[in-house]
């Protein structure tokens, strides 16, 4: 005899099942397939999550992808594994630490001399810890601040020669749609005066988003008909290991699920508006925007071009870019 549960729970699994499939037709799909032999890439974070997707997807079309990863032997890890499913594609593991200065031009001084074309860099790499653990980069500065912005900011600003001389090129920066949430304060870039925790939400993470954003913004207008075409993408919700940091009991796990049902999407879902934003030959004219769901987003927080000028003045003081440009 079935029992009378079966009635209740098989109608809502569909009932999921139907939303899920709902869901996933509007987060998008990169359509493009064309071959991307001899053009070259630069992934951060490419070992894992959206950044390894990112490098499938890739190497499906034919491309040279430099995998630039903290960990070398992760980075590959990850080209065996992609070796197991893909046979295409040239995958060139480099060691890329984004919470050290010193590595990330170690690492950009690497690729100029051993590459002669870069034609793509895409900003993936991200970390996502407890505020309250006040990590910090092996330069002093608050982790998120550090290696989501920064770090990102000084590898773009020492191969932005490289990627001019090979254009037309493009830079992708990641973000997150949570920079609606963040906020730039000046006198409170490194998180020194503390942060004020609402909810469940890491303001650290969010600002450094924030700061993503404004960056793509800036960079977009500094390089206006130098060929370089700049992206900014939120991925939206995914699965990745980028919350490996934060400590959950199962209750929490139990409580989430219905929500992972319905808005988690898989790391290669994640991966697609990246992709789009790459590779996509109708985006060469739309430098400077948001993407999401493989289309234009138009974000509701209002974004400031003042704002964008002056943290750019900083992060160039923070990093020191001028001197190394020197």
């Amino acid at each position: 005899m079935v029992s009378s549960w079966c009635y209740f729970i098989l109608p809502v699994v569909l009932f999921i099942g139907l939303l899920r499939k709902c869901r996933e037709r509007i987060w998008g799909t990169c359509k493009n397939t064309d071959c991307l032999q001899g053009r070259v890439f630069i992934v951060t974070g490419a070992n894992s999550g959206i950044g390894k997707e990112t490098v499938k997807e890739l190497a499906k079309r034919k491309a040279t992808v430099i995998l630039a990863c903290r960990n070398l032997q992760s980075a590959r890890s990850a080209i065996s594994e992609i070796h197991t499913q893909i046979s295409t594609g040239e995958l060139i593991p480099m060691q890329l630490n984004l919470a050290s200065f010193q590595s990330i031009r170690g690492f950009v001084t690497d690729v100029i001399k051993n590459f002669a074309e870069v034609h793509v860099l895409i900003n993936n790499a991200g970390v996502y810890v407890p505020f309250k653990e006040h990590a910090l980069t092996e330069d002093g500065f608050e982790i998120h601040f550090g290696i989501n912005h920064l770090g990102h900011f000084l590898l773009t600003n020492l191969l932005l020669d490289h990627l001019k001389q090979n254009a037309p090129s493009r830079i992708i920066i990641v973000t997150s749609k949570l920079f609606e949430s963040g906020t730039i304060d000046f006198s409170n870039l490194n998180g020194e005066k503390g942060l004020t925790i609402k909810g469940r939400m890491n303001p650290a993470y969010c600002n450094s988003k924030l700061a993503n954003t404004y960056f793509g913004i800036e960079l977009a207008k500094r390089l206006e008909n130098s060929g370089v075409n700049v992206y900014m993408v939120c991925p939206g919700f995914t699965y990745t290991g980028l919350f490996r940091n934060v400590k959950r009991s199962w209750f929490h796990y139990i409580i989430f699920s219905p929500v992972a049902l319905l808005f988690l999407r898989t790391a290669n879902q994640g991966a697609q508006t990246v992709l789009h934003c790459a590779i996509e030959p109708s985006l060469s004219n739309e430098s400077g925007n948001i993407y999401r769901d493989c289309k234009l987003y138009v974000s509701k927080k209002n974004l400031d071009p003042d704002i964008a000028l002056r943290l750019w003045d900083m992060s160039e003081k923070l990093t020191k870019i001028n001197d190394t440009l020197k």
